[in-house]
């Protein structure tokens, strides 16, 4: 009898549905609109409810089904515990009994920075590898961290928020996390738009930048391309910055690879070039030379870092 697996990656605005066979293999994908309402309680019973009818149309019952996996967007602990995930407006509470109750079949969940880092191991970029760090830039900077094939959570489910990693003592602006100096403010597309935007008010420089309304992370690579002076000196900046978290990071858990990924991976490989740079230049000599690639799996990382979350879940329980 064949049998099937499901890949949730939650977010503020949608909810990502992947439906796989056991193999892994994406049979159909789709979204749901997230309903914020009531603190968030229709969510997990509109999850449901889609995981249901996915499998009456296609003619199987939810027996043929090994398991849901979950990518949220707040800490979760190893027993499954969600710690307060505030864009959902949900409180302390374990989704993954939770969900189970809901669907009536097994449940894992994680952080979706690292579900997505999953993913990207299990189908992407970071492919072939069992210890990696994934680092995401968009409008924050996320992160995830594969050890021996699985997640590293932490204690409270924080393992991974690399985009806080304190940068900058001096820093008096505060992130959004509420500390200062954080490598968020400077090396997400929003922090290095924001750091050229304040070079430029305070300084007569000839660059194409100027021009730019509204000024973004790709106008800045799109001109350090071209060789504008003023681009070239952000970009190496950041790179210099990335590069030097990314050597704290590699002599801490020693990766494999550094997959790079989120909207400003777009970039392609220069980013890959100028963070390599740095890293070299900062880490400590044992650990140099490590791989740096891109991701591939652009929105579809958390599904599959979710179904990969069930899959081995299911093969835990078939092992014990």
């Amino acid at each position: 009898m064949k049998k099937y697996a499901f890949g949730v990656d939650i977010g503020g605005t949608t909810v990502k549905m992947g439906f796989f066979d056991a193999e892994g293999a994406l049979l159909e994908k789709w979204e749901l609109k997230t309903d914020l309402t009531d603190n968030g309680a229709n969510i997990l019973p509109d999850i449901a409810a889609s995981i249901k009818a996915k499998v009456a149309e296609t003619g199987a019952t939810m027996e043929d089904v090994i398991g849901v996996g979950m990518g949220v967007p707040g800490p979760v602990n190893e027993d499954g515990v969600v710690l307060k995930c505030i864009n959902l407006g949900w409180g302390v509470f374990n989704i993954e009994e939770e969900m189970s109750k809901l669907t009536g079949v097994p449940c894992k969940a994680g952080n979706d920075a690292n579900v997505a880092t999953l993913g990207e191991m299990y189908k992407g970029g970071g492919a072939g590898y069992d210890d990696l760090v994934m680092l995401t830039f968009g409008t924050g900077v996320g992160g995830g961290i594969i050890h021996d094939g699985k997640m590293i959570s932490g204690v409270n489910g924080a393992a991974g928020e690399i985009g806080h990693m304190p940068m900058n003592p001096m820093e008096t602006e505060p992130c959004n996390c509420g500390n200062c100096g954080c490598l968020e403010q400077y090396a997400s597309a929003t922090g290095l738009a924001n750091v050229t935007k304040r070079i430029l008010a305070a300084f007569d420089v000839n660059t194409s930048l100027r021009y730019y309304e509204p000024l973004t992370a790709k106008e800045i690579f799109d001109a350090y391309k071209e060789g504008d002076p003023l681009a070239k000196s952000m970009v190496e900046d950041w790179g210099s910055m990335v590069g030097k978290a990314c050597a704290t990071i590699g002599i801490v858990v020693n990766p494999d690879v550094f997959v790079l990924g989120g909207g400003m991976s777009k970039a392609g490989q220069v980013m890959i070039d100028v963070v390599e740079k740095y890293y070299n230049q900062y880490v400590f000599h044992a650990a140099r030379g490590t791989k740096f690639v891109l991701a591939t799996l652009g929105n579809d990382a958390g599904i599959y870092g979710g179904v990969k979350l069930a899959l081995d879940a299911a093969k835990d329980i078939c092992t014990c």
